[in-house]
């Protein structure tokens, strides 16, 4: 498939936005995109970053050719209108792949400045179909293309951790991602719960023992560490992983969580990869595709968890580890956004 992507620096790869933008331009490189712009890096300050994304980019575009095809990333931070101008410039059709809407996600109070932004393209891919039904919503009439899920790729194979694991319980849960203000500050509260008869292990950066509310000894919550991306799934263990954002464990609340409405968070992928079925907010987007494929069960409120996981017969988890199996193979190979670049291209 012939077309063009511009490859830029990267401040950490450590997270989950890094990972997920690195993955995409892999992926187009393997459809047959070339990079015009210089070999993706990872410069963790900002200032040379910046000086760098900005001569590649002006350098890709002195080289993209008339009416081709050029595939783009958002959020783009500064270079977006620089690069949509030397696209248009040039006549190029424009695919643009959606990582994050910042109005459905609490930073910015204009839908439509933020809109302008993202459709001055010719088709535009977005996460699932809620995130879909709302740039509908919002009037929007160039071809809307649905990704699924992200994919994550490793070039060191499937993990294998967990593939002997058959439903023993009490389960282990596993929760990756950031332990700051707001974003997850329920993680703490989990003790308290009058029923909580299941482990945590928590990956990510931010943990702080301190925060407790009863002895380390008693506590449910087992943190095991922050890992690079491209390692975490080789070190994740446990039964399920939970995708819950927010402050609370009654629900999903805060910008982060009610954000799950609409997004795929990309733990969701990496807990697939390890082989682990998957625990959802049963408000959240990414849950019809948890629940469509068998790989994972839906709560409303963290206080029924208990129960349910353990009214779960292992027949049942046995049969999600299966399906599982099944999902993180094309997940690990780029197939849903090649799927979604392919259908892209069909309709532009």
């Amino acid at each position: 498939m012939k077309g063009y992507y511009i490859s830029r620096n990267y401040k950490s790869l450590f997270n989950a936005a890094g990972k997920a933008k690195t993955d995409c331009e892999n992926i187009l490189s393997e459809m047959g995109f070339k990079n015009l712009g210089f070999k993706q890096s990872s410069i963790p300050s900002s200032a040379k970053g910046t000086i760098k994304n900005f001569f590649g980019i002006s350098l890709a575009l002195l080289r993209l050719p008339i009416k081709s095809t050029l595939c783009t990333q958002y959020p783009l931070n500064k270079f977006r209108k620089y690069v949509l101008f030397g696209a248009k410039l040039k006549r190029c059709r424009v695919i643009t792949i959606v990582h994050d809407v910042r109005f459905l996600k609490g930073r910015t109070s204009s839908a439509e400045k933020e809109l302008k932004k993202i459709i001055s393209s010719d088709a535009i891919i977005v996460h699932n179909e809620a995130m879909k039904k709302w740039f509908l919503d919002q009037g929007v009439q160039i071809p809307v293309i649905v990704l699924g899920i992200f994919d994550y790729l490793s070039n060191q194979g499937l993990p294998e951790q967990n593939n002997t694991n058959t439903g023993k319980k009490p389960f282990e849960v596993v929760y990756a991602g950031g332990f700051g203000e707001g974003k997850n500050s329920y993680m703490y509260d989990l003790d308290t719960l009058e029923k909580n008869n299941f482990k945590m292990n928590l990956y990510g950066l931010g943990f702080d023992y301190e925060k407790l509310k009863v002895p380390k000894e008693n506590s449910i919550l087992d943190y095991k560490g922050g890992f690079p991306s491209d390692v975490v799934a080789y070190k994740i263990e446990g039964s399920f992983g939970l995708v819950w954002d927010g402050t609370s464990t009654e629900e999903c609340s805060g910008q982060y969580g009610q954000y799950l409405k609409y997004n795929n968070p990309h733990k969701t992928s990496l807990y697939i990869l390890c082989g682990l079925p998957v625990i959802v907010w049963d408000k959240a987007a990414i849950g019809s595709f948890i629940l469509e494929n068998g790989i994972g069960i839906a709560v409303s409120n963290l206080k029924d968890l208990s129960d349910t996981l353990e009214n779960l017969s292992q027949e049942e988890y046995l049969e999600m580890k299966k399906n599982v199996n099944e999902v993180r193979k094309k997940i690990i190979s780029g197939g849903h956004l090649s799927d979604a670049i392919h259908q892209a291209m069909q309709n532009i």
